[in-house]
């Protein structure tokens, strides 16, 4: 017999799961400069990415998909909330998925290894669709007739003229990894965690949706996709389980038989008959003299019935068994 209670699971860091931190390091920085210099390689297809912007922007019509206009148009009632919107898209982005890793490193190293594995595979399917499909973001579309927030208001991580920006590739719109990364920072701080308030988490990539989107950085679709190529990964690459309580066994001082806090029925060990008998329903036909002596009954069969031979209802019976028997 046990007593359950719960207690939280994964409340100290399993070291054992956790790889090399230069490994690591190495690994994560090799995949940032590997994408970095993948998203150069994918930049010049100025009048491609222009081509596809075109159709980005009737699919979206023909979608009936709400246009970006409208959010942007929100956050140009104040310079300060659209300088706030600029600053979120240049500075949240890379610092927000790098401690959330670093997080997870030390305080969730299982949950590491699979988030680290998802953004991975993520990013390097992003490259791939860059290379394939260039696309010019919609504040360089002339029909779409949205502002370039971060050169009018700033602050922006783009050079002036996209076709010759060195430090970015600003015609790989397709598909959002603002998005994505916020999206998969969310899900891993969710899963990871116990706090009733993880669930807030989700503002982070809400926020990100409208910032990239009122900048006219991307388009809705550009979130549609990552979100679609995200749960991808996260089913070929799952997640740990959720954090959450389990019963955990505790034994009785009071009860013999436990081995390893898996309970054992006295009876079976040599315990107390006394035990039970406890458990026995009351006006069950169980022998009393199991519970008192300790000793099994002895049964004389009379009329093909069954009856314990004790006490005063012994002596009583004790001629009729007499002749009974033969």
């Amino acid at each position: 017999m046990t007593y359950a209670r719960t207690e939280p699971t994964d409340q100290e860091p399993d070291i054992r799961a956790r790889p090399p931190l230069v490994r690591e390091f190495l690994l994560v920085a090799g995949l940032f400069l590997a994408y970095k210099f993948g998203r150069q390689a994918a930049n010049g297809h100025v009048e491609e990415a222009f081509r596809n912007a075109g159709n980005v922007w009737d699919l979206e019509r023909a979608l009936h998909l709400p246009g970006e206009g409208a959010v942007q148009g929100l956050l140009l009632h104040s310079q300060t909330l659209i300088h706030a919107a600029n600053t979120y898209y240049a500075a949240v982005h890379f610092p927000a998925t790098a401690l959330f890793l670093v997080w997870l490193y030390w305080r969730r190293p299982r949950h590491y290894v699979r988030s680290r594995r998802v953004l991975a595979a993520l990013t390097g399917a992003a490259l791939v669709l860059h290379l394939l499909f260039p696309l010019a973001p919609p504040r360089m579309l002339p029909a779409a007739g949205l502002v370039d927030t971060g050169q009018v208001y700033g602050p922006t991580v783009y050079g002036q003229t996209p076709a010759t920006d060195t430090m970015a590739n600003q015609f790989a719109a397709m598909p959002s990894l603002h998005v994505g990364w916020a999206v998969m920072v969310a899900v891993g701080l969710i899963v990871a965690t116990r706090s009733r308030w993880r669930w807030l988490w989700l503002l982070h990539p809400a926020l990100t949706l409208l910032v990239v989107v009122g900048t006219a950085n991307h388009y809705w679709l550009d979130a549609i996709v990552v979100g679609a190529m995200l749960a991808v990964a996260l089913v070929v690459f799952r997640l740990p389980p959720a954090a959450r309580t389990v019963p955990a066994r505790l034994s009785r001082p009071d009860l013999r038989g436990s081995v390893e806090g898996s309970p054992v029925p006295a009876y079976a060990g040599g315990g107390a008959p006394g035990a039970f008998a406890s458990a026995v329903p009351a006006g069950s036909a169980a022998p009393r003299a199991f519970a008192s002596a300790g000793t099994p009954p002895s049964f004389g069969a009379v009329g093909g019935s069954a009856e314990p031979a004790d006490g005063a209802d012994a002596g009583s019976r004790a001629p009729a068994r007499a002749g009974a028997v033969r």
